[in-house]
């Protein structure tokens, strides 16, 4: 094929290497139609030239488009009806490539700071608690500005909250399931309706660029459409024997009261999903977000509450973690908690549930999802173009701040100095800023103790390791730090094993395949890993042996999607099932088997 095009290069004195499939008749015709296809294609440029005769001047012409068409402005979205919810499907995130979808985010964004040092109070029974102190959030990328002011509840308020909870479950148990379902999907529409609105938010107070924020904004919309649609399912109960003369039925009821504790990090989706779960399930709530992010937690609140949810099952409890959290996880009347976070606390958590109270009349269950290290292998025989720019987005998107942002690569053998070559210089043009600038990737981290912890992490890594790329042209006023690269031998350097939470990424070579996969193994975590690949050998083994929660081939491990990529992990990352997948609801139900004897001796009439 394309013989001129070889005779022309021949004559330019280039060498020409004309090859051909070798190897099982079948794989080699498969090649050879393929090549058919694509050069006989309407639209190849070799049919066109060679074969047509076309003037090349006008197939390299631009195409004459003055402007791409729009897609028309859909109607607003009414809340998904419980009776009839049809198939679960995934909010799509903005297309900011658009011109009116990004003007209309990008006019929110600028409106945003009008609304700032807004009241997020602790919030009992659906009334505001006045406290002695309050907590201050501020804008990570210039601390000068204050984005909220929120209540900051002690152990009393703790108490009250969970007290309120309890009197309020009864009811709200009481409530059938198709209506607790109602609730989410009314919350649903009404954060579409403000969507740009809470997209802005998030780009203040947790310092997460636009696109980010959007995506964050449409899987806390995700999580309620899932929830709700798994809530009428579990409703119905599950399917069990019943032999002649009896009947048995297998249900499932709620737990009780439970204390959701939320991150930072995905401000709106993570207390979105942990909270509804809880809720949609029959329990009672108290809410503990977190101390950087408490304005975006307080809008879901309001969101919730406007949606009809009982002002009781629900209570808002911002504050200090070391401060109320004892008491709100120590309490009798907890049933269960509900963790984001990290791997301290996390663990800590499951300790302080684990020990019986006087009054306690159960065992508290405890979900928490708490970290990773997590691995991305390269394989021999990857795409490059395609591993490069997948590993960049995993490991400095939103600054690294993801738990399942990538924090290590592995390089198999020959792949090592061409793969750091193009990441050192991907990493280099990887854009620093605001969040606000659409351009940003790598926005602030949340707070000065995250920015001294990331920093002291740079400095270990010219200890342990050679730094071969440090982003040092940062804005100023905010907590900013740059993309690092860092390729060090020792994979039991901290810079290989400790979480980070931070734009720092480790670079190791593996001697083999199998060599990689025992390093990408070798961490108490199992959240995420990816693998980069061409071997079909190679992804079957990896599918079974990488030590992973949710394991990503030959794509970005960051950016899972509810009904998708449900996700968790295991070991040292978490302890229960996966946010956004078919289980989840599960952890905060208890079944109950009902056997009823059918063949009576008798009917005893009502009275």
């Amino acid at each position: 094929m394309a013989e001129p095009i070889h005779a022309a290069l021949s004559r330019l004195g280039f060498r020409v290497r004309v090859y051909a499939p070798v190897g099982d008749l079948v794989a080699g015709m498969a090649y050879l139609v393929r090549r058919l296809l694509e050069n006989t294609s309407n639209e190849s440029f070799i049919r066109h030239r060679f074969a047509e005769g076309q003037a090349l001047e006008a197939l390299i012409a631009p195409p004459a488009v003055a402007r791409l068409p729009e897609p028309t402005e859909t109607a607003e979205r009414p809340a998904t009806d419980p009776a009839d919810p049809g198939p679960f499907a995934n909010e799509p995130h903005a297309e900011l490539r658009r011109p009116h979808v990004r003007a209309r985010v990008q006019a929110s964004v600028l409106a945003a700071p009008a609304r700032f040092g807004f009241e997020a109070p602790v919030l009992i029974d659906g009334r505001p608690v006045p406290t002695a102190a309050e907590i201050v959030s501020v804008d990570p990328g210039d601390v000068s500005t204050i984005v909220c002011r929120s209540g900051r509840a002690g152990p009393d308020e703790a108490v009250r909250a969970l007290a309120a909870a309890a009197r309020a479950w009864p009811a709200w148990r009481a409530t059938p399931w198709a209506g607790r379902a109602a609730v989410l999907f009314r919350a649903a529409a009404i954060m579409r309706r403000r969507r740009a609105e809470l997209t802005a938010l998030e780009v203040f107070e947790a310092g997460k660029p636009v696109a980010e924020a959007d995506a964050d904004v449409c899987e806390a919309i995700d999580f309620c459409e899932y929830y709700g649609r798994a809530a009428l399912r579990l409703g119905a109960g599950a399917a069990v024997l019943s032999p002649p003369g009896e009947t048995n039925a297998y249900r499932y009821q709620p737990r009780g009261v439970g204390v959701v504790i939320t991150p930072w990090n995905f401000p709106l989706a993570i207390p979105a999903g942990m909270a509804t779960a809880a809720l949609v399930a029959g329990n009672c709530v108290v809410l503990k977000p977190a101390e950087q992010t408490p304005g975006v937690a307080f809008r879901l609140v309001e969101i919730l509450l406007e949606a009809g949810l009982s002002p009781g099952a629900l209570a808002f409890l911002p504050g200090v973690g070391e401060e109320v959290g004892p008491a709100l996880v120590d309490h009798p009347a907890t049933a269960f908690v509900a963790f984001t976070g990290s791997r301290a606390v996390g663990l800590s958590l499951v300790e302080r549930a684990a020990v019986h109270h006087p009054g306690q009349r159960h065992v508290k269950r405890v979900v928490a999802e708490m970290g990773g290290k997590n691995a991305i292998v390269v394989d021999t025989d990857a795409d490059l173009d395609q591993a490069v720019p997948a590993i960049v987005a995993s490991a400095f998107a939103y600054a690294g701040q993801k738990c399942s942002a990538a924090a290590r690569v592995i390089a198999v053998g020959p792949v090592f100095e061409e793969l750091l070559e193009r990441l050192v210089g991907a990493a280099a043009i990887v854009p620093v800023g605001h969040a606000r600038e659409l351009r940003t990737v790598v926005g602030p981290l949340i707070d000065e103790e995250a920015y001294r912890r990331v920093r002291e992490y740079q400095a270990v890594a010219r200890t342990e390791g050679e730094v071969v790329y440090q982003h040092e042209q940062l804005p100023a006023g905010g907590w900013y730090v740059g993309p690092t690269v860092v390729v060090t031998r020792d994979p039991r350097a901290r810079v290989a094993s400790e979480e980070i939470f931070g734009p720092l990424l480790t670079v190791l070579r593996a001697g083999d395949f199998e060599h990689a996969l025992a390093l990408a193994n070798d961490t108490d975590y199992a959240l995420t890993g990816g693998l980069f690949s061409r071997s079909p050998v190679h992804i079957r083994r990896a599918a079974d042996e990488f030590r992973a929660g949710n394991l990503y081939v030959n794509r970005a491990i960051t950016g899972a999607r509810v009904g998708r990529q449900p996700f968790g992990g295991y070991g040292l990352s978490g302890v229960g099932s996966k946010a956004g997948g078919p289980d989840y609801l599960l952890q905060f139900l208890e079944p109950r088997t009902v056997t009823e004897n059918t063949i009576r001796q008798g009917f005893a009439p009502v009275e």
